[in-house]
């Protein structure tokens, strides 16, 4: 007998009939009613203990529907329609650099101030995570990866490895596996990125010479797959032997040619960028999310052919360790010279979901932030000619026309360095990111007389480093403005140097991403090889698809929504929608 049925009888012993409908109803009452004195005794609370901390609650926005169902509603539309900042913007301008979005009735703060972001990130990182909620709206893509963990033991993930004490955490333990992999020994092999460079190039004069242009999105993710396999896995999955697409506007019969027939790696990459699209989505959606895959987990499909794909690969690699006949290691520091992270993955374990996590958080990363930055560079370039000229000068003084760059070479062209930020700086390739309190704190307001905000235990903190790199207040007043002499001169002194944490592109404390320097190094490395080969590029905007273009009201918005040309939007990383199609003129090496 059901629970329902003993209150039934207890309340009905004389079993007089009753409508399921009433039931129903009663039901439902009860849980609203539930639900409505949980929201009044949970706001009660948070001005109690507010007071008793001496803080005062964060703003809070107000939509004109009961739970700001309109402004869910708004931020889900705007995400898959708009620009990234669309309606942040606005909430900053009426609440300031922190408020409460308050989606149906649950705390969800916003913030874009560095000194809460430090905070999150920093000073008290052991009280924020990336929390349950994030957790499972992420874990049917990302599963337990690096970029999904918190603080569960790691042998519960089904590791043969004996941890030491130190590493007590999920992450901590992913980070220790892959850290060997990104010393200054390992990412400074230069030769492994000249050969896929030199296939990238080769391919991209193919194209401008028959006349079309070249979706430099596409070419970029290409690069940095086939790189990123070949560093990681040691076996490239060589996606830049397939046939480049075509624009929009070229013939049916040149789109649609036999040579157009996708690899197994552009089916990877398509259905893995539709997976992180939907996992955006829910994001947005908040813990509704699930009420939109009640039927099905929308990540299904895309997720089986990324799993195929991924798996086909660890198969193999755990085929190869089983004829080598290789001992399961006992230290996750025990690293061969030659050794691949799928080489020392399949030695620590033979789980192949803990192995296929682990390489799809690391392709992730070594893909497609890497490939979203190139792509934004090369558009600056595109649009502003004297910077392009300036930079292939100092390639030029540096390298020369034909030389391959060292890390020497690199670490010395300070002009390199900074177009490479402030393209990050505009246009952080990861321009959300969130996390969870654990406890109750205290983030400080931006006046010091005025008293700190109340942070609840268990609350949502979505941070923006999108925003917060644009703010004017922190960045001076031509913050919109693209201009890397920002990196070079005065200015560095008076805004970045005494305040780090207002440029965030790779995030920090903790748990700041171990493929910095890796990425730019591959960053680097490929804008040497771009500028030794081609003097100039151009944006072709009559390229893309007519529903990618940037609308024409566009023109009338603030800031460098309304001068850029192209139409960038997020999944988990920003992207160019349509692709970034370029034309480029090459250059005399001789």
């Amino acid at each position: 007998m059901t629970v329902l049925q003993k209150w039934f009888l207890y309340v009905n012993p004389d079993h007089y009939y009753i409508s399921p409908w009433v039931v129903a109803l009663g039901a439902t009452s009860t849980a609203l009613i539930y639900w409505a004195l949980h929201v009044v005794y949970t706001d009660y609370s948070h001005k109690k203990d507010a007071r008793s901390a001496g803080a005062r609650l964060i703003p809070r926005v107000q939509g004109d529907l009961p739970g700001n169902i309109d402004i869910v509603a708004k931020s889900v539309r705007v995400w898959a329609e708009g620009y990234p900042s669309d309606g942040f913007e606005e909430m900053v301008e009426a609440h300031g650099n922190i408020f409460n979005m308050r989606p149906l009735w649950s705390d969800m703060i916003i913030t874009t101030s560095p000194k809460h972001i430090q905070q999150i990130l920093a000073t008290e990182f052991e009280n924020f995570e990336k929390g349950q909620r994030f957790q499972n709206a992420m874990k049917s893509v990302l599963g337990v990866g690096v970029f999904n963990a918190d603080g569960a033991f790691a042998l519960t993930y089904g590791c043969h490895c004996q941890l030491p004490p130190p590493l007590g955490s999920m992450w901590r333990f992913h980070r220790s596996m892959t850290r060997p992999f990104f010393t200054r020994d390992r990412i400074t092999h230069f030769e492994l990125y000249d050969r896929h460079a030199d296939v990238a190039i080769s391919q991209m004069k193919n194209r401008l010479r028959s006349g079309y242009s070249v979706d430099i999105q596409d070419l970029m993710g290409r690069f940095t797959i086939d790189s990123a396999t070949d560093f990681l896995f040691g076996s490239c999955v060589n996606s830049l032997s397939a046939t480049l697409p075509y624009p929009d506007n070229a013939s049916p019969t040149v789109r649609d040619s036999k040579h157009n027939i996708p690899t197994e790696a552009h089916v990877f990459v398509e259905a893995f960028q539709e997976a992180q699209r939907i996992l955006s989505i829910r994001m947005r959606q908040g813990w509704t999310w699930p009420l939109s895959e009640i039927i099905k987990d929308k990540t299904e499909a895309p997720m089986k052919a990324v799993h195929g794909f991924v798996e086909s690969i660890i198969e193999a690699a755990l085929q190869k360790q089983k004829a080598l006949g290789s001992a399961r290691k006992k230290d996750i520091n025990e690293i061969g010279d030659d050794e691949t992270l799928l080489d020392h993955l399949v030695c620590m374990t033979s789980d192949v979901a803990v192995i296929r996590d682990e390489t799809l958080n690391i392709l992730l990363a070594a893909r497609d932030t890497t490939a979203s930055a190139l792509t934004l560079i090369i558009y600056f370039l595109s649009m502003y000619p004297e910077t392009c000229s300036r930079l292939r000068w100092e390639i030029l003084a540096r390298v020369g026309p034909n030389r391959m760059p060292t890390f020497e070479d690199i670490k010395e062209m300070k002009f390199l360095r900074a177009v490479i930020n402030e393209t990050l700086r505009l246009y952080p390739v990861v321009p959300f990111d969130v996390r969870d309190s654990i406890d109750a704190t205290t983030f400080p307001s931006n006046d010091p007389s005025e008293k700190p905000f109340y942070v609840p235990a268990h609350t949502q903190i979505l941070y923006s480093v999108f925003l917060m790199h644009r703010r004017k207040d922190l960045w001076g007043p031509d913050a919109e403005e693209f201009d890397p002499d920002r990196f070079l001169d005065h200015r560095l002194k008076i805004y970045l140097t005494p305040n780090p944490f207002i440029f965030l592109p790779f995030n920090a404390g903790p748990r700041i991403c171990l493929g910095q320097q890796f990425a730019y190094n591959e960053i680097s490395f490929m804008l040497v090889r771009l500028l030794q080969n081609f003097s100039t590029f151009e944006f072709c905007r009559e390229d893309l698809s007519t529903e990618c273009r940037t609308p024409a009201e566009w023109t009338k918005c603030k800031g460098r929504k309304a001068t850029d040309k192209f139409w960038p939007r997020c999944t988990l990383t920003l992207y160019s929608w349509g692709g970034m199609w370029i034309k480029a003129t090459e250059a005399d090496r001789a």
